[in-house]
């Protein structure tokens, strides 16, 4: 059995604002809430190779692991996979970014599975995928939103 799971979430904001906030992975760790640090380890065309540190969990574990990703601006999607997969079989990530009337909407596929020997199952992570997903997604919106109104032009003054 393997895991899918699709979630995605509008932001009231520009694609060009949202595509260059979500795909600079330097600065995720004042992005998302779950990582202590993002270290680039190379770079090769479009496609960068990272490593993503987490903060400790609740038992005072910290998560690392390296992973790499492709962004395509032109079809307004990014490809990643997870390189060194952990207690993963293989990740698979697909980011999609769509212009709507109320700003951007961004869409996160993830396929993977877990190993036998993994303290979970795949079902166990996909819930925990979705329940975080949904939770980093709104924080994201949150940050660009907040980005977005910074850069707003001032209405124009009239005189009467």
């Amino acid at each position: 059995m393997a895991g899918h799971t699709e979630n995605e979430i509008t932001i009231a904001a520009p694609v060009d604002l949202v595509w260059d906030m979500t795909n600079d992975v330097e600065r995720w760790p004042q992005l998302f809430s779950e990582y202590a640090s993002a270290e680039i380890l190379s770079r090769e065309g479009n496609k960068c190779t990272f490593r993503l540190t987490m903060h400790p969990d609740e038992n005072g574990t910290v998560w690392s692991w390296v992973s790499e990703r492709e962004p395509d601006r032109d079809t307004l999607t990014v490809t990643a996979r997870r390189v060194e997969t952990g207690p993963f079989e293989y990740m698979n990530i697909r980011w999609r970014y769509e212009e709507v009337p109320a700003g951007t909407r961004m869409v996160w596929t993830q396929d993977f599975a877990m190993k036998p020997e993994a303290p979970v199952d795949d079902d166990w992570m996909t819930d925990n995928i979705n329940k975080n997903s949904k939770v980093q997604m709104a924080l994201i919106r949150d940050k660009i939103e907040k980005a977005a109104a910074g850069r707003r032009p001032e209405p124009a003054l009239t005189t009467d």
